[in-house]
């Protein structure tokens, strides 16, 4: 017995939600982006023009996650039975690399400062910091609520969090600098700000990777989910377990239980019931047997599978479309 329990409609109000916070902020941030590149290269301070890559990259992200949303809104067909919600983690990968490689190209640049620094224009670095990190905060409070629903918003909402750290060391770097005169102080901001991002882009790239892999999510204990499947009344053994995710947010499970002696109806309401409340898991596709010569075939399928890396039972599965 195979089924598929339903998905919560209340996903499309969300997306329309995020699709008109990651409008505004997109609007503030572009606007910015363009003054702050303007005011780096006069006051020739790289904290300055760190923070407007870092801009740069912002709105690149919020661009993207707009796009992504508009595109996995389209329908499943026959070619993509899942739809092309898979292009919100696609997204998240691309503004992860594109993290990565501006914190690499500011690390380059102090580099080649800190031997020569250039005439820093402290008073002009500090009054767009403090305006740009006006901007950032406006923005980090639209997009904080969304960013634990999606990984895609979760990405811009990174780049800005990490802009506006980069904005409070430009103002702290700005006002070393007009009391000590320490020209150095631009350039080790800069390398902060780098050796930050770091970190939080690596986190977001491998979470991209493991999704587009078809890994099980981090939220999901894959031990604790195999014993509360055992513990269900009637269950005597569970073999294909899968989890993997489509999004951030969407997670689908397959398993085929081997119980012989169980009311197969109340089995399954049961199943989805705990799978929903205690793993948040609402896509599950379930196959009850009652036959131990069946489950011992699939066994033996599995370890064909491990041995040569494919497997004759089971390659399809109940999928809902949108």
């Amino acid at each position: 017995m195979s089924g598929h329990h339903g998905h919560d409609h209340s996903h499309a109000v969300v997306t329309e939600s995020n699709v008109k916070k990651l409008t505004f902020a997109l609007i503030l941030t572009t606007t910015f982006m363009i003054v702050e590149v303007v005011a780096g290269f006069i006051t020739q301070s790289l904290a300055l023009l760190s923070d407007a890559a870092h801009m740069f990259t912002d709105a690149a992200a919020l661009a993207i996650a707009l796009v992504a949303i508009k595109i996995g809104k389209m329908p499943a067909d026959d070619k993509r039975t899942f739809g092309y919600q898979r292009f919100e983690i696609l997204a998240a990968l691309f503004n992860a690399s594109m993290l990565f490689i501006v914190a690499m190209y500011i690390l380059y640049e102090a580099y080649r400062r800190f031997s020569t620094p250039p005439e820093i224009h402290s008073t002009g670095m500090l009054i767009v910091a403090v305006i740009g990190l006006v901007i950032n905060l406006i923005s980090m409070s639209i997009l904080f609520s969304s960013s634990k629903d999606s990984l895609n918003v979760k990405g811009a909402y990174l780049e800005v969090l990490s802009d506006a750290l980069g904005s409070l060391g430009v103002i702290i770097g700005a006002a070393i600098i007009y009391f000590t005169g320490w020209v150095w102080i631009d350039t080790l901001i800069a390398v902060l700000i780098g050796f930050w991002v770091l970190p939080r882009a690596w986190v977001l790239l491998k979470q991209s990777i493991n999704i587009l892999l078809e890994g099980v999510p981090d939220e999901i204990d894959i031990e604790e989910l195999r014993n509360d499947l055992l513990a269900l009344n009637g269950v005597e053994n569970i073999h294909q377990l899968k989890v993997w995710a489509i999004t951030s947010k969407n997670v689908h499970l397959t398993v085929h239980l081997l119980a012989p002696c169980a009311d197969r109806n109340v089995l399954y309401r049961e199943a989805v019931e705990m799978l929903t409340h205690q793993h948040g898991i609402t896509e599950v596709t379930l196959q009850i047997e009652d036959d131990a010569c069946m489950a011992h075939a699939h066994e033996h399928a599995e370890d064909n599978h491990d041995s040569h890396g494919h497997s004759d039972i089971n390659k399809s599965r109940n999928v809902h479309q949108h």
